[in-house]
């Protein structure tokens, strides 16, 4: 999952920087800094060094070493933008939870593996998987925006995956032969890290699939760099006869600021419908409060809250689980406090199974 210099593997464009050139110029340039960047900048400037984040965020030294030797296994990765939403000197910071590494990530714990919802069983060719009869997933890549460390592919084998448009055929010849398959989903990874031309390109021979009816898009980068939400997105997202649906995640209030509004903003008025996927973390959100007030803010947003998911149990991420009855309860307290279009659906996924088991 490293992200490397900015490359062309094959035509298959992706933006990134080496981890000694992003601290150094982290350091120089200082999360307080407002100008403008682009979205391959921000991924190039991102904290890839526990020493830096903690020195940008005011925090005891003494978490340094168990950071390192979390990262070593599945590295920091933090963007500026979602750097600057923490707060300083605080280390019970919602978002500073979902990305600081810790020492309980080395504990080996009974029912957390490598592989929690079957994604090894469920792939049909390179690059693409299939768990239900109409939908087939695409791991475009495994480049994301931020490294959250409950990730469940944090161990999945990306360097598997196809590398360049060639590469997609064989994946894309199956879902021509499953006339079943009227929905196509790009993850990864995060697929928004792919440059937008090489996206558009594999948008156009999804839709040249008759039976292929929508496209979904899975990513975090509207929230963790607002930026990525450009005018070429918007237009190959539009540009074809799919409908286009995007899922973003945000789990906490507070990963939504002013410019990651204005950014969801410009998709939903494009037209494009925007669903939120949550996952239900101990020490983030696992509180009345936080959820009903991101419920709020995305419905005035007009995202609609989707999934709240409970954790997928992959190794590393034990410390993040809650109890299904705790989550069960909070739902049914959110259907106190909020409109039924504003509350989640609980679910969890099954590896095996050909939907999603909704829990309350």
């Amino acid at each position: 999952m490293l992200l490397v210099p900015m490359v062309i593997l094959d035509r298959m464009e992706i933006v990134a920087a080496s981890r000694k050139s992003v601290r150094a110029t982290a350091q120089s340039a200082g999360p307080a800094e407002i100008t403008p960047r682009s979205w391959q900048e921000e991924l190039r400037l991102a904290i890839r060094d526990p020493a830096v984040l903690l020195a940008e965020l005011q925090l005891p030294e003494q978490w340094l070493a168990p950071a390192r030797v979390a990262a070593q296994s599945f590295p920091l990765f933090v963007p500026l933008p979602y750097l600057r939403r923490i707060r300083k000197g605080d280390p019970r910071d919602p978002l500073l939870r979902q990305v600081l590494p810790l020492g309980e990530e080395l504990v080996a714990t009974a029912g957390f593996t490598s592989d929690p919802v079957g994604d090894v069983a469920a792939t049909q060719t390179a690059g693409m998987l299939q768990k239900y009869s109409s939908r087939a997933l695409l791991i475009t890549t495994g480049a994301c925006a931020v490294h959250c460390r409950y990730c469940f592919r944090r161990e999945f084998p990306y360097s598997a995956g196809p590398r360049s448009p060639a590469d997609w055929q064989p994946a894309l010849a199956r879902i021509a032969e499953n006339s079943q398959i009227d929905e196509v989903i790009l993850s990864g990874g995060d697929p928004l890290t792919i440059v937008d031309k090489q996206l558009a390109e594999l948008v156009h021979s999804i839709a040249a699939i008759p039976h292929v009816r929508r496209l979904r898009v899975h990513t975090r980068l509207p929230i963790m760099i607002p930026q990525r939400v450009t005018s070429e997105l918007l237009t190959w997202l539009r540009c074809t006869r799919l409908a286009p649906v995007m899922v973003i995640h945000a789990n906490h209030p507070a990963e939504i600021d002013e410019t990651t509004a204005e950014a969801l903003t410009r998709l939903v008025d494009a037209g494009i419908p925007v669903l939120n996927q949550a996952v239900l973390l101990a020490g983030v959100n696992d509180a009345l409060e936080p959820l009903v007030e991101l419920s709020r803010r995305l419905v005035d947003l007009r995202v609609m809250p989707y999934y709240l998911h409970q954790l997928d149990r992959v190794r590393g991420a034990h410390h993040f689980e809650v109890p299904i009855a705790r989550g069960q309860a909070l739902v049914a307290a959110m259907r106190a406090e909020l409109p039924g279009y504003a509350v989640p659906r609980y679910v969890q996924e099954v590896a095996g199974e050909t939907h999603k088991q909704v829990l309350a």
